[in-house]
């Protein structure tokens, strides 16, 4: 943890996700005791816990990190139907998915009162999941899709900043030819993204990496990168060149 916070980065972000390691809450809370980082779930699948449960660890989180948590929520990867079956747990149709992510933030808000606000992240692509972070998210990302260009993102983010200006996150699953576990199939093609001009992947060299990083900003406004942890020595140096830009 230290290492990661020395190295610049701001925030260390979990996913929620059964068996892939220890649970969120705990896990976070822990690490925001070893350094000076912001931390945060990417993203609280809400199919998996009722919204109370949710609004009340994420209220939890902040509180116990003196507001250093950020609460990303959506309504679960692709295939997570798949896991509720197996987890004997409900499993909504689409068009009833985005109304838990709204009564957990609904809760939230009410457990943090007038005196803390904790940030919401929003995954999204829909128009109603853009409709509803237009209404609640302080930070948006869009979910890539493979064969999505940087033409097709560009559209999406411009149009979405017409109804609200808000943060712009970007998630990044591959780095040169390296996919980073469990942030992308494991079957990515990583030439193929690049032959899509995808905003999925970004070279392996440091300095074009910050180049790039640098015209997204510039041309699609995003300003908030997100990274597998194998990556973190890798792109440090991207870190350190950026810091403070």
């Amino acid at each position: 943890m230290r290492r990661i916070a020395d190295s610049g980065y701001s925030t260390l972000l979990m996913p929620d996700v059964p068996q892939w390691q220890p649970a969120p809450g705990p896990t976070l809370a822990v690490a925001a005791t070893f350094a000076d980082l912001r931390v945060g779930t990417w993203v609280y699948a809400s199919p998996l816990r009722p919204a109370w449960s949710t609004a009340w660890e994420a209220h939890s989180l902040s509180v116990l990190t003196d507001g250093r948590f950020e609460m990303g929520i959506g309504t679960g990867r692709p295939g997570i139907e798949n896991e509720l079956r197996e987890l004997g747990m409900p499993v909504l149709p689409p068009s009833e998915r985005l109304a838990p992510v709204r009564e957990t933030v609904a809760v939230l808000r009410d457990l943090d009162g007038p005196g803390l606000h904790t940030p919401v992240v929003m995954a999204v692509r829909g128009p109603k999941a853009q409709a509803l972070a237009a209404d609640l998210a302080d930070t948006v990302t869009f979910a890539l899709m493979p064969g999505d260009d940087r033409a097709e993102i560009t559209r999406l983010v411009r149009d979405f900043r017409a109804i609200r200006d808000v943060e712009l996150a970007q998630h990044v699953a591959v780095i040169g030819d390296t996919v980073a576990p469990f942030m992308a199939s494991p079957d990515t093609d990583p030439a193929a993204l690049r032959a899509a001009d995808s905003l999925a992947v970004l070279p392996d060299d440091p300095a074009a990496a910050a180049e790039e990083i640098q015209r997204r900003r510039e041309e699609i406004g995003f300003s908030y990168f997100v990274f597998g942890a194998d990556f973190a020595d890798v792109l440090a140096p991207v870190v350190a060149e950026l810091a403070g830009h």
